[in-house]
C-alpha cells in the first residue's frame, strides 16, 4: 500500500501502481471527468502514470495554469501531426507550450507557409482531435532515437545531448515526437484549435543557425472559450501600445537611430516626467535622495559585480578607447553605480539607512526578433532605487519599498495583482553569486515581510536575480493579462564583492544589506503596459492634456484663450483648437485624441462668462462656470491621486 498526500492536507491510502486518475475518481467521477493533468511530488506525470511510493498528488484541471500547459504541450503535438501530414518532408524541431497557447519550430523546406494556410492546419489538428487517441509515454534508446531522426539534424542535435536511459517519447495516433512528458489524457479533449501567426525564429534562438517558420497556435476544451479569446484579441489589437503611442504621439522608432531605442516625442515626454515628478515627490517623503550616473563604466566595474560574467554575452560588446587594453561597457545596470557612490565615503551606523534614487538608462543587446514597441527594447530608463541599511533595519525598509509600491499602483489604476517571491534554484547553484547562508538570511528577510505584510503571493523556485532574491508584483491589466510590474530584491552579495562597510556602534566595520527596488520597472514597459490597460484613457492626473478648448468661430479665440489662462493658473492643463474645421470634426478628433475633457466655447459661453464641457465618450456636463469646472478636475484626480 502507498499513501499519497493531497493539496488540502488529506492523506488517502491505494494500492502499488494506482495512477492520479484513480485518485481523482476517488474524489468524485465529477471532478475525475475534468482532471487534465497531474503533478506528483514535483514532477509533472502523465494521468495515466503507475504511482509507486509515498507522495505528494496535485491534479490539474482546465483552470489551473499547470493544466493548461499541459493542454497545450499536448496540442502542439497535434500541430505537428498537422503539419507532417499537410507538408510532407517538413522537419520538426521543438513545439514548446507557451503564456498563451503553443508554438512550433518547423523547417518547411520549399514550402512558405502564410494565412492562407492556417484554415487547413486548423481543419487538420481537431479532425486529428476527433479521433481520441490517446497520448503514450515511451522510452527509447539514443541509437533508437537518433535512427528515428535520421535526415532531421535539428532533432538529431537534441538527442546527440542526451543520455540513454533519459530519453522518451510520446505517441499518439500515427504520430511519435521526441518528449519528456506532461499530457492530457486524449486528443478528444481538445474541442477549438485556432492558428494565430507565423514569424521566422532561429533554430535555438542563434542568429547563426538557420532560420525556421514558427507556427503559433491556441486551443481550447470549448468553442465558447475560443471565441471569446478571439474578442480578447481583436480589444488587444485596439489597445496595442504601438498603435495608441502612434495615434497619441507619444513616442517613434527610427532605423538610422537604431532598432529597440525609443524616440519619446513631445507629449510622450512630458508623460515621461509627470511620472517621474509623481515617484519623486513620493521618495522625497519616504527619504531617498537623487543621484546621476554616467551611461558607462569600466568593463572591471561589472566584473566585480558579476554582471559582466552573467550577462556579458547578451550585453553591447566592450567599448575600445584610444588607451591600450581600456575597455567600458554601456551600463546594462545601476546598481555597481550606486554601489560606488556608497563608498565614497565611510558611513556609520548612525548614517544608515542610505536610499539613492536615479531613473538611470540601461543597454541590452536584445536580440532582433525579440524586440517589441516599447515592452522589449535595447535601451531603457529604470526608476531604480538601492538602500543600504544594517541588518536591523532590513525588515522595516524592505516594508516600507512594499508602502511605496502599493502606493505607485493605486495612483495609476493596477488594483488585480499577486505578489511572487523568487527564490534560488537549489538544484542549480552555479546560477547564484554569494554563499548559502547569505542567500538564506535574503530569502528569510522577503518571506517574512511579505507575510507581515498580508500579500497574496505565491513562491516561485528558480526564479530570483543572480544576486539574490526577489519579490515581483504580477499584476493583471484590463484584459486579464497578468504582467511582471514592480520589483524588490535583497542583496547580500554586492555588499561583499565592492567591499561596502559601516563602522558599528562597537566601532568595528559591519557589512551593510542591500535592497534593490523599482516600482515602475523601467519607464518604457510601463507606460507601453499603462497604455494598454487604459487603452490610453491614463488618470487625469497624468493626461498629458486634461482640457481641450474648442471654439466653434474664430469670433471666440479670446475668449479661449482667457479661459486657456484660467485654467493655467489652476495647474490644469489644457491647449486650444482655433483651427478654422467645424465644430463636428474637433470634437471627433478631440476623442480619438483620448482628450477627458472638451471645453466649448461660443457666443453663448463667452456672454455669460462660462463654459460647455463634455467628457471624453460623450457625457454631457453642460454649461458650468470655469471654477467648477476647476473643482471637477480637481475632484476627480484627489480619488486617485493621494499623498503618500
Amino acid at each position: 500500500m502507498i499513501h499519497i498526500t493531497l493539496p488540502d492536507g488529506s492523506v488517502k491510502t491505494f494500492d502499488e501502481n494506482v495512477t492520479p486518475m484513480d485518485v481523482a475518481k476517488s474524489i468524485s467521477e465529477g471532478f475525475a471527468r475534468n482532471v487534465i493533468s497531474a503533478n506528483f511530488n514535483g514532477t509533472t506525470v502523465e494521468t495515466v502514470t503507475p504511482l509507486t511510493t509515498d507522495g505528494s498528488l496535485i491534479l490539474y484541471t482546465w483552470n489551473d495554469d499547470d493544466g493548461k500547459t499541459a493542454f497545450w504541450h499536448s496540442s502542439a503535438h497535434v500541430l505537428a501531426q498537422a503539419i507532417e501530414e499537410l507538408y510532407p518532408g517538413a522537419k520538426l524541431t521543438i513545439g514548446p507550450a507557451i503564456e498563451n497557447g503553443f508554438y512550433y519550430d518547423v523547417d518547411f523546406g520549399n514550402h512558405v507557409v502564410s494565412e492562407k494556410d492556417f484554415k487547413a492546419i486548423e481543419y487538420k489538428m481537431l479532425e486529428i482531435a476527433r479521433g481520441k487517441h490517446d497520448f503514450k509515454m515511451r522510452s527509447a534508446t539514443k541509437a533508437e532515437a537518433l535512427a528515428l531522426y535520421k535526415g532531421n539534424e535539428f532533432k538529431t542535435e537534441l538527442i546527440t545531448n542526451l543520455e540513454d536511459g533519459t530519453i522518451t517519447f510520446c505517441d499518439h495516433a500515427t504520430f511519435t515526437d521526441l518528449c519528456r512528458g506532461g499530457h492530457i489524457p486524449n486528443t478528444g479533449i481538445i474541442k477549438a484549435a485556432k492558428i494565430l501567426s507565423v514569424a521566422g525564429a532561429y533554430w535555438r534562438g542563434n542568429e547563426k543557425n538557420p532560420q525556421l517558420t514558427r507556427v503559433y497556435g491556441i486551443s481550447f476544451p470549448k468553442q465558447k472559450d475560443l471565441t471569446e479569446y478571439l474578442e480578447l484579441l481583436e480589444e488587444a489589437k485596439k489597445r496595442d501600445h504601438r498603435k495608441l503611442g502612434k495615434e497619441l504621439e507619444l513616442f517613434t522608432f527610427s532605423q538610422k537611430v537604431g532598432a529597440g531605442l525609443p524616440l519619446w516625442l513631445p507629449k510622450g515626454a512630458a508623460l515621461r516626467e509627470r511620472l517621474e515628478n509623481f515617484l519623486k515627490a513620493a521618495q522625497k517623503k519616504a527619504g531617498y535622495e537623487m543621484v546621476v550616473t554616467p551611461h558607462i563604466g569600466q568593463k572591471e566595474l561589472y566584473v566585480t559585480s558579476g554582471h559582466y560574467a552573467k550577462y556579458g554575452a547578451d550585453s553591447f560588446q566592450p567599448i575600445s578607447t584610444p588607451k591600450e587594453g581600456e575597455e567600458f561597457l554601456l551600463k546594462p545596470m545601476n546598481c555597481p553605480h550606486h554601489c560606488e557612490i556608497y563608498n565614497h565615503t565611510q558611513w556609520s551606523y548612525k548614517d544608515l539607512p542610505k536610499r539613492y534614487a536615479e531613473f538611470g538608462t540601461v543597454y541590452r543587446y536584445e536580440q532582433s526578433g525579440e524586440l517589441h514597441g516599447l515592452t522589449r527594447v535595447r535601451g531603457f530608463t529604470q526608476d531604480d532605487a538601492h538602500l543600504f541599511c544594517t541588518p536591523d533595519q532590513l525588515d522595516a525598509e524592505f516594508k516600507n519599498v512594499i508602502d511605496l509600491v502599493l502606493y505607485v499602483f493605486g495612483s495609476l489604476g493596477f488594483e488585480n495583482f499577486t505578489a511572487q517571491v523568487s527564490l534560488r534554484d537549489p538544484e542549480n547553484p552555479d546560477k547564484y553569486i554569494g554563499s548559502l547562508e547569505n542567500w538564506e538570511k535574503a530569502e528569510k528577510a522577503i518571506m517574512s515581510a511579505t507575510i507581515d505584510k498580508g500579500l497574496t503571493y505565491t513562491v516561485k523556485t528558480g526564479e530570483a536575480a543572480f544576486y539574490g532574491p526577489k519579490l515581483d508584483f504580477m499584476v493583471k491589466d484590463a484584459l486579464g493579462r497578468q504582467w511582471q510590474l514592480g520589483t524588490i530584491q535583497v542583496d547580500y552579495n554586492l555588499p561583499e564583492r565592492f567591499d561596502l562597510t559601516y563602522k558599528g556602534s562597537d566601532n568595528e566595520l559591519h557589512r551593510p544589506v542591500m535592497i534593490h527596488r523599482a516600482p515602475f520597472g523601467s519607464m518604457e514597459r510601463f507606460i507601453a503596459i499603462l497604455l494598454e490597460h487604459t487603452a490610453g484613457n491614463f488618470p487625469l492626473w497624468l493626461m498629458p492634456t486634461q482640457a481641450i478648448i474648442l471654439s466653434i468661430s474664430e469670433k471666440y479665440e479670446k475668449y479661449a484663450e482667457k479661459v486657456l489662462n484660467l485654467l493655467e493658473n489652476d495647474e490644469i492643463r489644457a491647449l486650444v483648437d482655433n483651427r478654422n474645421e467645424t465644430i463636428g470634426k474637433k470634437i471627433r478628433e478631440a476623442e480619438m485624441q483620448k482628450h477627458p475633457y472638451m471645453i466649448i466655447i461660443g457666443e453663448q459661453e463667452e456672454n455669460e462668462n462660462k463654459i460647455t464641457v463634455r467628457a471624453h465618450g460623450g457625457e454631457d456636463l453642460g454649461m458650468v462656470s470655469i471654477e467648477d469646472f476647476s473643482k471637477i478636475i480637481k475632484t476627480e484626480i484627489s480619488k486617485t491621486l493621494k499623498s503618500f
